[in-house]
């Protein structure tokens, strides 16, 4: 693909994700949540959580809105960065924190995090890409192996807000 077509295309993504970003903080979780993108190969009721973590040089709290799937009681997040051969810099910094700060819905906790490993990694991974296919295609795009996150919430934590709301 052409760097301009891989640009235009990286850009059309960063506008939709900021809009839905957008739309989860202004509503408090009540919009947002649960999208339809079947256009790009998921499902029509996919789940989105956000997270936020400090990043890592700058100590800002960023927030990610995020495909998530639960199982056993742990959501479960995938760094996949469209396939990207590097890691998305959310992922990047949580390897620095212990905890991070997810919200589901109009409900959100702060969480401890894991990396599933062996047998239940796979069947994870088996589990996410069913939620969303592209994921298959993700990972065949790139060398690096695409972690998976599996966050347990520990205590119940204010939603979310947009940039300058109390």
């Amino acid at each position: 693909m052409a760097d301009a077509d891989a640009a235009a295309i990286r850009a059309e993504v960063g506008d939709w994700t900021r809009q839905h970003l957008n739309t989860y903080l202004r509503s408090g979780g009540a919009e947002g949540h649960v999208v339809d993108i079947s256009s790009v190969g998921g499902h029509a009721m996919t789940t989105h959580c956000l997270i936020r973590c400090a990043g890592r040089k700058s100590g800002t709290p960023r927030v990610t809105p995020l495909i998530y799937g639960n199982v056993a009681g742990e959501i479960v997040i995938v760094a996949s960065k469209g396939g990207a051969d590097d890691h998305p810099q959310w992922y990047l910094n949580i390897l620095d924190s212990e905890t991070i700060d997810v919200q589901i819905a109009t409900q959100a906790f702060e969480a401890t995090w894991r990396e599933p490993v062996d047998d239940e990694r796979h069947s994870v991974w088996s589990y996410m890409t069913h939620l969303y296919p592209p994921y298959l295609a993700y990972q065949s795009s790139t060398t690096r192996h695409i972690p998976i996150v599996m966050l347990k919430t520990v205590r119940a934590i204010d939603v979310f807000r947009a940039h300058g709301e109390p």
